[in-house]
């Protein structure tokens, strides 16, 4: 796919300002297990061998790497930026059965294919979630399941109240490297902050003891992207619901977002529908 043919929807979700992100932020960090393991609260280990995966906005990989150490039979990572496909490549280069492709989460070309797709921290930044949803659903097998990791309402307001309208207003509209450069000085006051104990959630104790670089990503991360919802357990719950899935089970993670999980249907709804087969 050509970047001059992206639609407004595809580019309206900041892939170039996020693949400016993982072409900087590359590295995979020990740290990284810890909050995979978090943000996929409802599969072990375990259950990652021997299962075929699509990761949906894979970014630099990071989130595709941690199931093929798992011993994951296979997996397909999909992204839109030249700099997050060539940053997953890199990442992912030592298993063999590891493919990254350039695709957009609402042209995937699968059919009954995964035993798990998953889309961690990508469906609340794009302009119809709910397509997404449903391609994802179309090219994961009947029986197979569909996850999603994304921002909750819960515990966000202020981020809602202060520091989205500046995010939309400015950050997110500025050249990138300027966003980049000014992301040192929020780090630099919530670096502070963390050390001098504040913070009481989950998620405020797990960053406390981040280094300062992968905090500062964690900053940048924020302040880059067009779109970014904040979604109450109610919508994240419907959105799967919506996408014909069954056996919803949600999970509030780090007392700031919500993981969800759902089972695709093996008869009926788009199990049933005529497609051609896949190997």
């Amino acid at each position: 796919m050509d970047k001059k043919q992206l639609s407004k929807s595809e580019t309206a979700g900041s892939p170039d300002r996020f693949g400016y992100e993982w072409g900087t932020y590359n590295e995979v960090l020990p740290i990284y297990e810890e909050q995979f393991r978090r943000w996929t609260p409802h599969f072990s280990a375990n259950d990652w061998t021997g299962k075929s995966f699509l990761d949906v906005g894979c970014g630099m990989g990071r989130n595709s790497y941690w199931p093929m150490t798992y011993g994951a039979a296979s997996s397909l990572s999909i992204d839109i930026d030249d700099r997050s496909l060539a940053a997953a490549k890199h990442t992912l280069s030592q298993f063999e059965t590891s493919r990254v492709r350039r695709a957009s989460a609402y042209e995937i070309d699968e059919v009954d294919k995964f035993d798990i797709t998953f889309s961690i921290g990508v469906i609340h930044h794009l302009e119809k979630p709910d397509q997404a949803l449903a391609q994802m659903t179309h090219a994961t097998k009947p029986g197979g399941k569909v996850a999603i990791w994304v921002y909750g309402l819960e515990n966000n307001r202020w981020i809602i109240v202060f520091f989205n309208p500046l995010r939309k207003a400015l950050f997110s509209w500025l050249p990138i490297k300027l966003v980049h450069f000014l992301s040192l000085f929020p780090t630099a006051l919530l670096w502070a902050l963390l050390k001098m104990g504040f913070g009481r959630t989950q998620y405020m104790k797990l960053i406390r003891n981040f280094s300062f670089p992968h905090l500062r990503s964690i900053v940048f991360d924020q302040m880059l992207p067009q779109i970014a919802n904040y979604w109450p357990k109610e919508k994240v719950h419907a959105l799967l619901s919506e996408a014909g899935l069954e056996d919803i089970k949600m999970q509030w993670v780090n007392e700031m977002s919500w993981a969800a999980v759902g089972t695709k249907p093996v008869n009926g709804g788009d199990a049933d529908q005529e497609r051609p087969e896949t190997q």
